[in-house]
């Protein structure tokens, strides 16, 4: 339709008597044609909203809506948990992107969710900042396990995160994050970088953790920096918000490049770094199992 308006309007500007402003017609013409023929860059989308219950002994599905490019999978449940794994249909973020992912456990509820595969932060264009929010309910003697695989950042990635996770006074979550800046074994460097990640943890209306990482500029010099990273090229944050926090501190064993707090009884934090995806999983694996009362997912096998 706009491409046939411009050519009426085109042709008006031709009708008899009208010569004197054919210049500015052809150029008129000219601007639309080009303006028209300008592809314009796709945006993904996705939204997914997972509600699950208590039957019996197992977890089970309350409510589930799926939109845009985020999908839900349910493999066979192994233990009481309910096992979700969910995946980016659009095969990554690039700036724009907007993904929400909301996830409710009631009473007595327990969720495991993972990814189906690593997330990959790709190259945005300038003022394009990719969007990932999540929010974590978790009702009375309820728990998540919010374990996704690493997010992999490109050089050029902008990305923003956000964690919000809200507890009942008795409900238990284990949150994981690792991220790779840049792959190794592909020679891969991230000199240009736009990394926001906030996450809040809540129990009974208090705010109990606020944690932000916030990367920007050139990711290699300030990974190599002592007080950031020492020249890692992977991290990890994991938390165990738990009332049983200070009992599973003890399960830990970790390397001179991890450390462990425990910030109050209820809330344990670990932080992790090393050279690679491969090394930090490794690290990452006996951790998770500790600090899990379900089998780790399948896909975090290495």
């Amino acid at each position: 339709m706009a491409c046939l308006w411009s050519l009426c309007l085109f042709l008006w500007q031709f009708r008899p008597g009208r010569r004197d402003h054919q210049d500015r017609a052809i150029t008129y013409a000219a601007e639309i044609q080009t303006a028209d023929a300008r592809p314009l860059a796709p945006r993904a989308q996705g939204a997914l909203r997972l509600q699950a219950k208590r039957r019996g002994d197992q977890t089970v599905i309350a409510n589930l809506r799926q939109e845009g490019s985020l999908k839900a999978l349910f493999p066979k449940v192994r233990g009481n948990a309910l096992d979700t794994v969910f995946l980016n249909t659009a095969g990554g973020l690039t700036g724009g992107d907007r993904m929400q992912i909301d996830v409710t456990a009631q009473t007595g509820a327990h969720v495991v969710l993972s990814s189906q595969a690593a997330e990959r932060a790709y190259r945005a264009q300038p003022d394009q900042i990719a969007q990932s929010n999540v929010t974590l309910d978790v009702g009375p003697s309820g728990r998540i396990d919010w374990l996704p695989q690493e997010t992999i950042l490109f050089d050029q990635a902008a990305l923003n995160r956000r964690l919000n996770v809200r507890l009942a006074s008795d409900a238990s979550a284990l949150l994981v994050e690792p991220i790779i800046f840049g792959r190794v074994a592909m020679g891969e460097t991230v000199d240009h970088l736009h990394l926001s990640d906030q996450w809040r943890i809540w129990r009974d209306d208090s705010l109990v953790f606020a944690d932000a990482v916030r990367l920007i500029g050139d990711a290699k010099a300030l990974m190599q920096q002592a007080a950031i990273a020492g020249g890692a090229g992977a991290m990890a944050t994991v938390v165990l918000a738990s009332p049983q926090a200070a009992a599973f501190a003890d399960r830990l064993t970790l390397d001179g490049s991890s450390g462990a707090s425990l910030i109050r009884d209820d809330l344990l934090l670990v932080r992790m770094l090393a050279n690679d995806g491969f090394a930090l999983r490794k690290q990452l694996i006996p951790v998770v199992e500790a600090l899990s009362t379900a089998p780790i997912p399948r896909v975090w096998r290495l």
